[in-house]
């Protein structure tokens, strides 16, 4: 990805407009999720994998599949931004339900949380990022005027959006934020759960060496178009993600967000191809690319839903306007309709 912001990481991620004011009261934290920022460990990526999933080849015009390079960066994030994708880590970094944390759990006696307590914290996560996703869906309907032009100044992308606080913006930036934000998510369940990664086989299984459950992605407990979350009976027995609190000791005898996350990495925006793996479980195997590549594929499969959405909710003429405005830089010129 490229060089940029010098942030503070997730748990510590401040606020743009505010930062150097809570930048003296908040101590920066270790990174806790795929990196929004580049520095501290991080390598923005989020960014970097939602660019291998979504970017249009260099110079092409957008099909649908992919996003021009000004709404890209919009998504995703550039330089000295977090983009949509990266908001939540902006003014959501201590929900756990954001991040698709704190829903552990182990077979073992004694183990202190019931897989019953778990998928309901799991199935919590879910259900805020199909809020995340169907407010976009929403979001987008005003980008199109009534007789299926353009609205050129919902659609306008000469000024970055703003994703942080629920301040509003134009059409297009709103619609965004939705899906960045429900990408974010999506991407942090395959670093921070055990769905796709192993075990390290030379270490005792237990809570600092949970078992992998190799599975592969896209997770079906993601269909964030559908209208409830899974239910108990879809979520595997075996499935943990990593609790995390800023309470000490809160998570001293359970799986622990720094034992299971496989965050941080290189990571080529272009290829999805990964190398550098800095976290324990990240650099077991294969567990850092295992993680990447999961998020790449449900952040396609995730654009392609929200697509299919869009045509159910407005109709399939201007569903696909819709979805052509929201990933053309020239959307007035190209998404204009046939006359």
């Amino acid at each position: 990805m490229s060089t940029r912001r010098p942030l503070t990481p997730r748990r510590g991620a401040l606020l743009l407009g505010t930062a150097a004011l809570l930048l003296t009261a908040v101590p920066a934290q270790p990174a806790q999720a795929f990196g929004t920022v580049n520095a501290l460990g991080q390598h923005a990526e989020h960014e970097r994998v939602t660019r291998a999933a979504l970017a249009c080849a260099p110079g092409a015009r957008s099909d649908g599949d992919c996003f021009e390079p000004r709404s890209l960066a919009q998504l995703a994030g550039h330089d000295g931004t977090f983009g949509a994708v990266g908001a939540p880590d902006s003014d959501e970094a201590l929900s756990a339900e954001a991040h698709c944390d704190n829903a552990d759990f182990l077979a073992l006696p004694g183990y202190p949380r019931t897989r019953a307590q778990a998928t309901r914290q799991l199935q919590a996560c879910v259900a805020k990022l199909q809020t995340r996703f169907r407010q976009g869906v929403t979001a987008a309907g005003g980008l199109l005027a009534a007789d299926g032009a353009v609205a050129p100044r919902e659609s306008d992308l000469a000024k970055d959006c703003t994703f942080t606080l629920g301040v509003p913006g134009r059409d297009k930036c709103e619609a965004v934020e939705g899906l960045g934000r429900a990408l974010h998510g999506v991407q942090d369940f395959y670093s921070h759960s055990n769905w796709a990664d192993r075990a390290d086989p030379g270490r005792p299984a237990g809570k600092d060496n949970p078992p992998g459950l190799d599975l592969p992605a896209p997770s079906p407990l993601l269909a964030l178009a559908g209208g409830r979350p899974p239910l108990a009976t879809d979520v595997p027995d075996g499935l943990t993600t990593g609790c995390f609190s800023l309470v000490p000791l809160a998570c001293g005898k359970r799986v622990q967000h720094t034992d299971l996350n496989k965050d941080n990495g290189i990571i080529d925006p272009v290829t999805g191809a990964t190398s550098g793996p800095t976290t324990p479980r990240g650099r077991t195997a294969d567990n850092f690319d295992r993680a990447v590549r999961a998020a790449v594929t449900d952040t396609r499969r995730q654009w392609h839903d929200f697509r299919t959405a869009l045509v159910t909710q407005y109709g399939k003429a201007r569903g696909e306007a819709i979805a052509c405005v929201l990933t053309h830089d020239d959307p007035v010129r190209d998404c204009a309709p046939a006359r």
